[in-house]
């Protein structure tokens, strides 16, 4: 009890201090955790998810979050601290990232249809963003183009990318595709046009992440 105890008011006065200091922001900040706790805080910057900081640490998000006891990924801000986890107390059945860069909106727009809400009868695997019909639709992370279709069941013209770390990211209801199987696009790069193809009553892009395959809420990726 003891032990938690100085870890909190070690904590407290830390982070009052790098307030005062004008650092709350700083890229990389890391801070030496208060004896008894196995592990180091990471002060958390501007537009920086928890997936970045599991890849910069080789920690699995999940696991970063089971330590800060958070419920929701996309519930942290800048200038929070949360615990990073020495290696002898992560569990074996982490996974390690490899560090690769970090994803970006594959389109800028209001989300319509979240992570996980019916769509005609069945859960959506990933996020339905809004856009103006012939928007450019950009690569959200670098990667090969594993995968183009125009008449994808329900997805209308889609894309894959496959991003050679076990996650790829999918794009459909486009009106056109820009590239084709075996490409390799950078990040940013323009893949396809914003369409209402598919399942689509609106001009809007369905956008997925998937890592092994299995979707994964974008939220907790983009920034």
């Amino acid at each position: 009890m003891k032990v938690y105890l100085n870890a909190i008011i070690y904590f407290l006065t830390t982070y009052i201090l790098i307030a005062l200091s004008g650092c709350a922001t700083t890229s990389g900040t890391t801070i030496s955790a208060p004896p008894g706790v196995p592990g180091i805080y990471h002060q958390i910057q501007r537009n920086e998810t928890l997936w970045c900081i599991s890849q910069q640490y080789g920690i699995d998000m999940k696991e970063i979050m089971k330590v800060n006891k958070l419920r929701d990924a996309t519930n942290v801000k800048a200038g929070q601290l949360i615990l990073i986890p020495s290696i002898r107390q992560r569990s074996q059945s982490a996974h390690l990232f490899t560090k690769g860069e970090s994803f970006i909106w594959p389109v800028r727009g209001e989300i319509i249809s979240s992570f996980g809400l019916l769509v005609d009868g069945a859960k959506n695997k990933g996020i339905d963003i809004a856009a103006q019909e012939g928007a450019n639709v950009i690569a959200a992370r670098s990667g090969t183009v594993s995968f183009c279709d125009d008449k994808v069941k329900g997805f209308g013209k889609t894309i894959i990318l496959d991003h050679n770390d076990g996650y790829s990211t999918v794009y459909a209801y486009n009106s056109d595709i820009l590239v084709k199987p075996g490409d390799y696009v950078n990040r940013g790069n323009t893949i396809a046009k914003i369409g209402r193809t598919g399942r689509a009553k609106a001009a809007s892009l369905h956008f997925e992440i998937r890592k092994k395959h299995k979707p994964e809420n974008p939220s907790y990726f983009l920034p």
